[in-house]
């Protein structure tokens, strides 16, 4: 699919998306979201009891899970641009990297101890894991335009997406041989990804470029404040990566949201004949996700060499928009999978095709993580925006389709903004 025209330290960066895509997919998509439906509701005379006690308040077990994500990613807002803007003036991007790695790997090995009796403490390790997993691609972000020329910045980013997909792929396909083959216990695929995650890192890790600081004896706790100051200016003076910026926030919200809770609505909006095929069903769905991710990331970047990044993201957009109005009305396990191969097309495309973009819009500067961390900040306020509000809405309406109409008007708004991103924007000689 993509020829050998990179680097091998460009594969190597790459080869990250391989190491912590297992993260997503087995923890926040597929295993551990069907572990914790299963271990937090139960069936009572043939009724479906799904509330769960946190800190004494009662809560429905997705509701509680969205607050917890939204949590999560309100902890790396408020530590990225901190630590952003450490590593790009103490050479310190790698480090970073790594300790954020640790910590998520760490952490889903942590999640063998979880007991649905003590929520409090299981859900620790969950919200560490997307601290860790949300706060290393920071730091992996920002070697894109340190490692591409301008015009392999879509092909490369493709790239790791696309070997994110298939190694995430691989390791969960051996997790369901362990539990369906030889009866393993599924906590043992928490484990399985935090070793997977750090033991395939180090092939990143080894190829890294060395860095050296760029303003020694300075004061880093001043350090945050400036950086953000300077950042947000250039933002500000460019129309391009300005108006991009608000309409990455606005369709963030949506996009990220949606992959998040997707796996809770089918268990809980599709009907099902019953609970094994309903098993069966989701891991077929994220099979069919992941293995159209894959062409999925190839086309958004085709898509982007022949028409241009903005003509490609109004495209991947309008694709979603058509993807929540059939979601609105799906309620058979056929269109679940349906629903489930649209994701897969549009899911990988347009993370590929918004991290390049972002990468050919940000000016030449030494301050790459500062800038990829401005871009993480937008993209975890939005995901708290639309993780939170998704539970709100199920808390108050006790279903999830609300939130899918909340979703669309999410994206229609974004598809509006997009055209004040002037095509030339992206254009560098």
């Amino acid at each position: 699919m993509f020829k050998s025209q990179f680097s091998k330290q460009q594969d190597a960066w790459a080869f990250y998306d391989w190491a912590n895509s297992v993260y997503p997919l087995v923890i926040s998509t597929a295993i551990f979201p069907i572990f914790y439906a299963a271990k937090t509701s139960a069936r009572i005379d043939g009724v479906l009891n799904d509330t769960v006690l946190f800190l004494g308040y009662s809560f429905k077990n997705t509701e509680l899970i969205s607050y917890v994500l939204a949590f999560s990613y309100l902890l790396i807002v408020l530590i990225s641009p901190v630590l952003s803007a450490v590593a790009d003036l103490a050479g310190r991007r790698k480090l970073f990297m790594q300790a954020f790695c640790y910590l998520g790997g760490l952490s889903c090995m942590g999640l063998f101890f979880f007991d649905s009796q003590k929520l409090e403490l299981s859900l620790i390790p969950y919200i560490l894991a997307s601290v860790g997993f949300w706060g290393s691609l920071v730091f992996y972000n920002s070697f894109l335009p340190l490692l591409a020329k301008h015009k392999q910045m879509d092909r490369l980013s493709a790239k790791g997406y696309s070997y994110g997909y298939i190694g995430s792929l691989l390791l969960l396909i051996i997790n369901l041989v362990m539990i369906k083959g030889f009866g393993i216990d599924v906590k043992w695929c928490f484990v399985s990804v935090g070793l997977w995650w750090i033991g395939f890192a180090q092939v990143t890790f080894s190829s890294l470029p060395k860095e050296t600081s760029q303003e020694k004896g300075k004061s880093y706790l001043k350090i945050p404040l400036e950086e953000f100051k300077k950042v947000r200016a250039q933002v500000l003076l460019s129309k391009g990566l300005k108006w991009f910026l608000i309409a990455f926030f606005v369709y963030s919200i949506a996009v990220q949201t949606i992959i998040a809770m997707a796996v809770y609505f089918g268990e809980k909006e599709i009907l099902w004949p019953n609970d094994d095929e309903k098993s069966t069903g989701m891991i077929v769905s994220i099979l069919l996700v992941q293995l159209i991710a894959i062409l999925g990331a190839y086309l958004h970047a085709k898509l982007s060499k022949r028409y241009g990044n903005k003509h490609a993201l109004i495209a991947s957009i309008s694709m979603w928009i058509a993807l929540c109005l059939f979601a609105f009305f799906c309620t058979l396990p056929l269109h679940f999978y349906i629903m489930a191969g649209l994701i897969g097309l549009v899911f990988g495309g347009i993370q590929s095709l918004s991290r390049s973009s972002y990468s050919k819009l940000i000016p030449d500067t030494l301050d790459q993580t500062s800038f990829f961390s401005f871009y993480d900040i937008t993209e975890k306020i939005a995901l708290v925006i639309g993780i939170f509000t998704y539970g709100l809405l199920e808390g108050l309406t006790g279903s999830m389709r609300a939130s899918i109409i909340f979703l669309t008007f999410v994206f229609i708004l974004s598809l509006v903004l997009l055209f004040f991103v002037p095509k030339k924007s992206f254009e560098r000689n």
